[in-house]
């Protein structure tokens, strides 16, 4: 393909910040974020200017990533935000407003850029150490025994974003299934190193908020399980349920050579030896009493039909997304290839069972101790769900 125009050398600038025009963009996104700051914070309607939806936000992940923005300080600046609110998911609005009014102060203050540097990061000292300090007006005292404390802390959060569009019985319901899903989260045995489980957004966009509920262990999307036959699924002698997780491919449709040498005989083809061996992995399976097996990636037909004849449940196409919070909730290692099965590769489930939720069909993993729940999420339209997740 032939360019339009030449392709031009990267441009350096010496004094980035002096020019009127960057002046009236950090202008104009300074008043953008701080109107949509705050409980008087009024909500921004952005479009594309093109085609496309309108997203009614006034959340800072929303609004800094559908603004198209040319220049490259405020780029840069807007990165950083964004990168900001993805580690911590807090204080966007806040963070960028800051930002914005420390670059207009010492614009309008001509000093050098090394003393601007300089004063910048002794100030990031002080508010460091004023935030580790107990005399902090923002760190406040929460009493995790008192749930009149988190229904307040909870409350507060889903009503500072209007876009949510969520009335009082909604917002109630809404700060009762948040508590659930934290105390779901924490473990039962307290360890030294003990840490919090995980709570698995499952997004029903078109229901009410009322319809929204949670559950303890994982759901995972299962169109093809038929409603209204029984669930059989091979059980070990002490009544559990063992479980297999394969992050690698298992459709047999390519030999990787990093996962080990395959010798195939005269006269057959290679795609006849690696089903032969997909299905010398589901003898195994079977020979060693698993029940549930979830692949990352896809199965191949034939082996999810011999599995499904041995009274195995096969799920394929889990994602990259679940197979951490499957990891953790019952103790299996993920197999990264099928030449080699160890059983201490296994974990364990205390039962299974199908639900459903308005068209979507869900294989529901119960695990024996509770550090990973499920929240089914539901909302009227797409951007007050997403404002809301």
């Amino acid at each position: 393909m032939s360019r339009l125009e030449a392709k031009k050398p990267p441009l350096f600038i010496s004094e980035p910040l002096t020019g009127d025009a960057v002046s009236q963009s950090l202008s104009l996104l300074s008043g953008i974020l701080k109107s949509s700051y705050g409980p008087a914070g009024r909500l921004k309607q952005l479009h594309n200017g093109v085609g496309g939806c309108v997203c009614t936000t006034s959340q800072s992940s929303a609004l800094l990533g559908h603004l198209s923005i040319s220049q490259p300080v405020l780029r840069v600046l807007t990165a950083s935000v964004q990168n900001h609110v993805s580690r911590f998911s807090d204080c966007g609005l806040f963070t960028a407003i800051l930002c914005c009014g420390f670059i207009e102060n010492f614009r309008s203050l001509n000093v050098a850029p090394f003393t601007v540097i300089k004063i910048s990061k002794h100030l990031l000292s002080l508010c460091m150490d004023h935030l580790k300090s107990e005399a902090c007006g923002c760190r406040v005292s929460v009493d995790f025994s008192s749930v009149g404390t988190l229904v307040c802390l909870v409350r507060s959060i889903l009503t500072s974003k209007p876009a949510c569009m969520l009335n009082k019985t909604e917002v109630d319901h809404l700060t009762s299934l948040v508590l659930k899903a934290f105390i779901f989260t924490v473990p039962c045995h307290v360890e030294d190193n003990a840490v919090l489980g995980k709570c698995v957004i499952i997004p029903m966009k078109g229901r009410r908020v009322v319809d929204s509920t949670i559950l303890p262990g994982l759901l995972i999307e299962t169109p093809e399980i038929q409603l209204g036959k029984p669930l059989v699924v091979k059980r070990t002698g002490s009544n559990i349920i063992k479980i297999a997780l394969f992050s690698v491919s298992m459709s047999g449709d390519g030999f990787n050579a990093e996962e080990g040498t395959i010798a195939v005989h005269h006269g057959v083809s290679l795609e006849v030896s690696e089903l032969n061996q997909l299905l010398n992995v589901g003898k195994q399976l079977v020979e060693d009493e698993v029940g549930v097996v979830i692949c990352q990636k896809v199965m191949h037909p034939s082996l999810k039909q011999y599995l499904k004849e041995n009274s195995v449940i096969a799920v394929d196409r889990a994602g990259l997304c679940l197979m951490e919070p499957l990891g953790r909730m019952t103790g299996s290692q993920p197999i990264a290839s099928i030449h080699s099965l160890s059983p201490g590769c296994y974990g364990s489930l205390k039962d299974l069972c199908i639900e459903s939720f308005a068209p979507k069909h869900f294989l529901h993993l119960i695990p024996e101790d509770t550090v990973i729940c499920s929240l089914i999420l539901c909302n009227r339209s797409e951007t007050a769900w997403d404002e809301l997740k």
